[in-house]
């Protein structure tokens, strides 16, 4: 599944990101969006064994934490812990996961 997948690069992207954070965020901010980020496409396959309206269910949790973790990216950056380009560089790949399971979600 392409949303699967692209769910899993957020994932990914995120993991690489928060390794840069102070150590002070460890338990901390970069604690949540590690959460946050896995759990976007870890409901995409959850949500995929299931009933279609069960998988709905999922894809909507998803796409919460998609949300929620753009506010982790916001605070991570006004904190100075990423750039500019790298907050536009993950925001443009949850944004285009948002879209895609927004789109998803009306074929359910």
């Amino acid at each position: 599944m392409t949303i699967w997948k692209l769910g899993l690069e957020i994932a990914f992207n995120i993991s690489d990101i928060i390794k840069k954070f102070p150590e002070i965020e460890r338990f901390a901010l970069s604690d949540q969006m590690n959460r946050c980020s896995i759990s976007i496409p870890s409901n995409i396959a959850e949500g995929s064994a299931r009933s279609q309206k069960s998988f709905k269910y999922y894809v909507n949790i998803a796409m919460g934490s998609s949300f929620e973790l753009v506010t982790q990216l916001i605070i991570a950056k006004h904190r100075a812990y990423i750039t500019e380009a790298e907050f536009e560089m993950i925001e443009a790949k949850i944004e285009h996961f948002q879209r895609m399971a927004s789109g998803f979600q009306n074929q359910l």
